[in-house]
């Protein structure tokens, strides 16, 4: 793995992603290690992020990097009118790997194609988002002991969630059987479906957020994304189509996690927050962990 970027989930075999699950789990048991302090980690967030810039952020101070880069357009040169090209051709020059969200489609793989370090796709808009994946991969298999034969129930905003996208593209590799629930309008996009399709596996979609809550191992909640509407009035027919509450819990299995890739808005209630099967705050965490390890393998260090 070492120089080679990672835009799409795709772009690394199930081995290589374990590997990298098998390295995360390394880091988790030592995660200050100075083993980077020769190299400069550039974060290019076109987009606004909590969770996962500033997880990139300690992870590599963690490992005794350098960080440069900036956190909203706005504060680039790209408000000057300087093109996504020039912008990643020069920051080349500043850095060893790019890190870099972006909202558009696609905007990752074009940088990956015209920069001369390695780039990590952070997000580009509703395409995917492969580092969260690889994060809800490895918290998977730390709650569950497994990531093959498991019930994964995916909530929400299956349309526009890139999260979802990467997911589902790296599940069917260990044969999982998937249930979505989500409004008709943001169902999962049948270019995703296909690659259930062409694994022979099994897929179920409902409506109803009950029906699916018993079938489930994890149950992976997701936001209603205002930012993906173009359209106000859609946006407000189905912002608030799920809410998991606590005592909707009293019939899922024993062993089941509540995952969400954050941030939350309404989708989950507080008070489920306290029950043992919530998972999404140790979740982020291991984010820090999984993060490690891809910068690392890319950088050639581990």
């Amino acid at each position: 793995m070492k120089k080679r970027s990672l835009v799409s989930i795709n772009d690394y075999t199930k081995e290589e992603q374990l590997r990298i699950l098998d390295l995360a789990e390394e880091f988790e048991q030592q995660p200050t290690q100075k083993i980077l302090q020769d190299y400069v980690v550039a974060t290019l967030f076109f987009e606004p992020s909590t969770r996962t810039r500033l997880s990139f952020e300690s992870a590599v101070s963690r490992l005794g990097g350098k960080i440069v880069g900036f956190s909203e357009a706005s504060s680039s040169s790209v408000s000057k009118g300087e093109s996504l090209k020039d912008t990643i051709l020069t920051v080349s020059n500043y850095s060893d790997l790019i890190v870099m969200r972006h909202p558009k489609e696609g905007s990752a793989r074009f940088a990956s194609e015209v920069a001369t370090v390695p780039i990590i796709n952070a997000g580009d808009g509703a395409n995917q988002h492969p580092t969260q994946c690889l994060l809800d991969l490895y918290s998977i298999r730390k709650t569950q002991g497994k990531l093959d034969d498991l019930d994964i129930v995916f909530v929400g905003d299956l349309k526009y969630g890139r999260t979802v996208h990467s997911d589902v593209m790296a599940l069917v590799n260990f044969n999982v059987r998937f249930h979505f629930v989500s409004p008709p309008e943001l169902k999962l996009p049948s270019s995703v479906k296909k690659y259930i399709k062409d694994k022979n596996l099994e897929y179920y979609q409902y409506t109803d957020l009950n029906e699916a809550i018993p079938k489930g191992d994890i149950i992976y909640m997701t936001r209603i994304q205002r930012e993906r509407f173009s359209d106000p009035i859609e946006y407000e027919k189905v912002k608030n189509a799920y809410i998991l509450k606590n005592n909707m819990l009293k019939h899922s299995k024993e062993n089941v996690k509540v995952l969400h890739p954050l941030p939350r808005v309404n989708e989950i209630s507080l008070d489920v927050d306290d029950n043992p099967k919530a998972y999404y705050f140790q979740q982020a965490l291991n984010g820090v962990y999984v993060r490690q390890a891809l910068v690392a393998s890319i950088l050639g260090v581990k």
